[in-house]
Formats: C-alpha cells, sequence, structure tokens
C-alpha cells in the first residue's frame, strides 16, 4: 500500500517567529512544507517546486505579498496555485486589493484559531477546494431559512454584506459541508 501524496505548502513571512511557527503546526498536520523570507525568494521556490497551495504575509521587504500574488498569477506553471493571505492588520483595503487579485482567504491573525487556518488552507488544496455560490434568497426555501439566521436575512449582522454559500466537498465521505459566509468579512452564520 502506498502512502497518500502530502499536500504541498509554501509559506511566505519575513516575521522569523510567525514564519516558524506555521511551518511547525503544517508539518504537524501532515503537510509538506516550504518557506521563504519574502516574495522574491518566494517566487523562486514556487517556480522550482510548484507547491499545492501558498500561504503570504502582505508587508515584506523586496516584494511584498500582492506583488508576488500578481507575479504567480502572471507565470503559466504558477498561475493556479491556490493562495492565502494572511494579515498582521486586516485593513479593508487590504481586503478588496485581495479580492480583486481572486484570492479568496484573507486571514487576519489572531481572529481565529491556528486549526482553523489549517483548515482553510487545507481545502484550497486540489484535493480539498471549495466552492462559493451566490443564490437567489427568493427561491425555493429561502425565505423560511432566512428567518432563522441572525437578524432574519441573508446579510451579514456585522457588515450587511449578502453571505455567499461556500461548499467544501468531503471526497472520502461523497458528501459536501456548506456554511453561510460573509465575504467580505468573513463572518460565519
Amino acid at each position: 500500500m502506498t502512502e497518500a501524496k502530502k499536500a504541498k505548502i509554501l509559506i511566505v513571512d519575513d516575521d522569523d517567529v510567525i514564519r516558524e511557527t506555521y511551518v511547525q503546526v503544517f508539518n504537524q498536520k501532515g503537510f509538506d512544507v516550504l518557506s521563504a523570507v519574502d516574495g522574491v525568494e518566494g517566487i523562486d521556490l514556487a517556480t522550482k517546486e510548484i507547491p499545492d497551495v501558498i500561504l503570504t504575509g502582505i508587508i515584506m521587504p523586496r516584494m511584498d505579498g500582492f506583488q508576488l500574488i500578481k507575479t504567480l498569477q502572471e507565470n503559466v506553471q504558477t498561475r493556479e496555485i491556490p493562495v492565502a493571505i494572511l494579515s498582521h492588520l486586516g485593513r479593508e483595503e487590504d481586503r478588496k486589493r485581495a479580492q480583486e487579485l481572486g484570492i479568496t482567504e484573507f486571514i487576519v491573525q489572531g481572529t481565529i484559531t491556528i486549526n482553523e487556518i489549517v483548515e482553510k488552507i487545507r481545502s484550497l488544496t486540489k484535493s480539498g477546494g471549495s466552492y462559493k455560490l451566490s443564490f437567489d434568497p427568493y427561491a425555493w426555501d429561502a425565505p423560511r431559512l432566512a428567518k432563522t439566521l441572525p437578524g432574519g436575512s441573508f446579510n451579514c449582522p456585522n457588515c450587511q454584506e449578502k453571505v455567499i454559500l461556500e461548499v467544501t466537498p468531503k471526497a472520502e465521505e461523497k458528501r459536501y459541508d456548506a456554511i453561510l459566509k460573509c465575504p467580505k468579512c468573513d463572518s460565519v452564520l
């Protein structure tokens, strides 16, 4: 019997403590882990190693996280690699810029547990990927469901953005997990 292939993650952050903490955690969670101290080193490793997923900070010397993402997206070898941003500041302008670049996971450090971060990253790997769907809040049983939600609607109780349905396949069990989630502030209903 062959051993299942480990998902390969590249962690890019200039903060040694944060980077090494995530390296240890992802190693313990069964990932094959690579790390880089900035975007330039991250691009070099990504093009040589082709990781399954990248977790990057934003503010770094030589090349920041946004330039790293743009450079990856311009390269045929790396454009399909899912990227998650780990933000220390959680600035709204950074979240908007991430959305413009097509980044679906914008994680503000300290707002969720490290295990939840691992699960978000795991869902981005090719073996896991989640799907984000909009839906008609007036069709079928949606109005009845809305009555059970905070505020009685499909609007986020924190920022009033219309929520989406995030669906994650569970291949080993041939089923799906689904959550209602705000695309703006990541609140889960």
